[in-house]
């Protein structure tokens, strides 16, 4: 293990947390807060900076590293950001619990959404855009900014980085440049972003937040790019006006594409987009979601509490489908109530998520196909054992290997999930009664299976909101702090697709070679 390489790269990154760690400073300095909340950035900064420095002194031996230590390394880092990360909530005051701050900037980090905040009111504007902008941070991957940096001739070491943090089967570079790839893709997640917040302007202010509009617009946008959907006001985004509420569902579509389309579209290969089989299907199950959810929505208008137009209606359908399969969590209505069909659906498309290469959680499309494809495959070579196998996706064939990577993936993250359901079910907050007060009115519901497999696959999924006692205007508050912890670690193996995290466990990884 190349422990003085690494030590050097996780150094980078605690000085370049520390760096943008200035912007929630900025806005505390702007909106006039106490020197308390000032604090909360000032001492993380400093230590940040500190640290990343001495963590530069070591020279290595070798300026290159394996496999195993770019996975390890990314664990590490991820966790590192979050035990530093959390020290602003714990400083302030907003979240006086570690375990629960750090619970919250994980959450943000993996763009999950999962909150223990219960009075959303209650919290500065710092940490507003703090845990917001983590979002951000989180959605493209911050090892993924770093690799701008590493020299060229750490190709391989780039690579390794790269696969290690980002979603999906396969990963490669778009050009033949690392570096050249990694601006390619924060230019187009900058720009996107940049976008929305345009739009998002052009929309009238929210009713009695006239002198938050672009501060509120920033932070919808952040939640929005990194498909992460922590709310900043009571009731996520039920207070936007119908307009913005459009806006936002179409950029979490958007953002729930494979980034490397995007630069097709560029270089003007439009038809190599839409020859995309995971882009086609991406589309359908969004429209078959969608639907499924409107009709069911339709047919049932008169039995749940709210009371829907037709136009509200699809709105609400179209938004909470793509919110949920994209893995944001932003919410505009308590679904919670809606009918099984309309609930059933949208539990369903959290399992599978968007595109791989894009900022969202879940399965992702691309294995879901080669699931498929692969169990074709076996079921035909069990009719004719002569049969020879060949798997293509994308136009491309794809290898024995890489078919089997993705049975084993789905393998794990259904196992993964259900141990944490398991590990939750110990929680002395089972069978209690939890009150919810929605735009459906107040009622109560039992915590039970339904709210631990849900938070589970919320967290696992980076989603956020689950059902029943964890729905969208409820809390993960309620929860002990061994759950927490458990959910904590849950969101990290989803954004990190299991391995890095899991290879942190393993007492071979820190063996020297």
């Amino acid at each position: 293990m190349n422990f003085k390489k690494l030590g050097k790269i996780l150094g980078k990154i605690l000085i370049l947390q520390g760096i943008l760690m200035l912007a929630p400073l900025i806005v505390a300095f702007a909106y006039k807060e106490s020197i308390k909340n000032i604090l909360a950035f000032v001492i993380p900064i400093i230590a940040m900076t500190c640290i990343g420095f001495l963590l530069q002194l070591p020279k290595p031996k070798r300026d290159t590293f394996y496999q195993k230590e770019g996975f390890a390394l990314v664990g590490m880092v991820w966790i590192a950001m979050a035990l530093f990360g959390a020290l602003p909530f714990v400083i302030s005051g907003d979240i006086p619990s570690y375990i629960d701050a750090f619970f919250e900037i994980t959450s943000g980090f993996t763009t999950t959404g999962a909150s223990i905040v219960t009075d959303i009111t209650k919290l500065s504007h710092s940490t507003l855009f703090w845990r917001s902008f983590s979002h951000w941070i989180g959605g493209m991957g911050i090892l993924v900014f770093v690799l701008i940096f590493i020299p060229e001739s750490n190709e391989g070491s780039s690579m390794h980085l790269l696969r290690a943090e980002s979603p999906g089967p396969q990963v490669g570079k778009i050009v033949s440049k690392m570096k050249v790839t990694t601006r390619i893709l924060y230019l187009i997640y900058l720009g996107m972003t940049v976008l929305e917040v345009l739009v998002l302007m052009l929309d009238k202010p929210i009713a009695g937040y006239e002198s938050e509009h672009l501060f509120f617009s920033l932070l919808t946008a952040f939640g929005s790019a990194g498909t992460g959907g922590f709310g900043f006001i009571p009731g996520s985004l039920e207070s936007f006006h119908p307009f913005s509420q459009y806006v936002v569902a179409i950029f979490l579509i958007l953002f729930g594409c494979n980034f490397t389309l995007y630069y097709l579209l560029l270089i003007g290969k439009v038809k190599d987009v839409f020859k995309s089989s995971e882009f086609r299907t991406y589309f359908l199950i969004i429209c078959a979601a969608v639907a499924l959810v409107f009709i069911s929505l339709l047919t049932r208008i008169e039995q749940f509490p709210q009371s829907y137009t037709a136009e509200e209606s699809f709105r609400h359908s179209l938004f909470q489908a793509v919110s949920l399969m994209t893995t944001t969590g932003f919410t505009t209505t308590d679904y919670h109530v809606w009918p099984t069909l309309a609930t059933t659906t949208l539990l369903l498309v959290t399992f599978i998520g968007a595109m791989a290469g894009s900022t969202s959680g879940g399965i992702k499309i691309s294995r879901i196909i080669i699931a498929t494809k692969g169990a074709y495959i076996n079921i035909r070579k069990l009719i004719n054992p002569r049969y020879v196998p060949k798997v293509k996706f994308e136009r491309k064939t794809l290898e024995e290997k890489t078919i089997n990577d993705v049975f084993a993936f789905i393998t794990l993250y259904l196992f993964l999930l259900l141990l944490a359901v398991l590990l939750l079910s110990l929680d002395p907050i089972n069978g209690q009664a939890v009150t919810v007060t929605s735009d459906a009115g107040t009622y109560t519901v039992e915590h039970g299976f339904l709210s631990n497999f849900s938070a589970a696959l919320s967290c696992l999924s980076n989603i956020g909101p689950a059902f029943e006692a964890v729905g969208p205007y409820a809390s993960f508050a309620g929860y002990s702090a061994f759950s927490k912890i458990v959910l904590t670690f849950t969101m990290l193996l989803g954004r990190l697709e299991i391995l890095p995290v899991l290879i942190l466990f393993n007492p071979k990884t820190w063996k020297k070679i």
